[in-house]
C-alpha cells in the first residue's frame, strides 16, 4: 500500500511562493534607489519610511484683558470678579485691584481671542448686574 502525505500534496508541481509572486507588480522603477531591497530572490519589495508633511500652524494671536479704574466700583466687587472669572488667588487679586486704582488700568491676564472675549462679556455683565461702572476691555498684545 502506498504511503499518504496529508501535508503536501505530491501532484503538484507549482512553486508555493508563486502565487504571491503574482501580486506584486513588476516594476524597473527604482532599480537604483537605496530604498529598494532586492531580497535574497530579487522580488523587489520596496522599503522605506513614508512621511507625510504638515502644514505649519500659526500660534493665535494673544489679547491683553485690562480693567479700567472708577470711582464708583467697590473694591471688593473688583477682587471678587478677579477671583471668580480669572481664577486669580485672594492675594493677586488684592494686587490687581490696588494697580487698577492707583494707575487707572491694570492686566488681569493673557488669552487667545475668544477667551479674552468671553471674560470681558462676563465681567461687563457682572458689573451691569450689580449696578456697577466697572469696565473691562481687551487689547491684541
Amino acid at each position: 500500500m502506498p504511503e499518504l502525505n496529508l501535508y503536501r500534496d505530491t501532484n503538484r508541481t507549482e512553486d508555493p511562493v508563486e502565487p504571491l509572486r503574482r501580486h506584486v507588480p513588476a516594476t524597473n522603477a527604482g532599480k537604483d534607489d537605496k530604498n529598494v531591497d532586492q531580497g535574497d530572490d530579487g522580488t523587489g519589495f520596496e522599503t522605506g519610511t513614508a512621511t507625510k508633511t504638515r502644514p505649519k500652524t500659526k500660534r493665535p494671536s494673544m489679547y491683553r484683558v485690562l480693567l479700567l479704574n472708577d470711582d464708583y466700583t467697590p473694591m471688593e466687587f473688583v477682587v471678587m470678579i478677579l477671583q471668580e472669572v480669572f481664577n486669580r488667588s485672594s492675594e493677586d487679586s488684592w494686587q490687581i485691584m490696588m494697580h487698577v486704582h492707583k494707575q487707572g488700568v491694570g492686566e488681569c491676564g493673557v488669552y487667545p481671542y475668544e477667551v479674552a472675549e468671553t471674560k470681558v462679556t462676563r465681567v461687563m455683565d457682572a458689573a451691569r448686574k450689580n449696578q456697577h461702572p466697572l469696565q473691562c476691555v481687551m487689547e491684541k498684545k
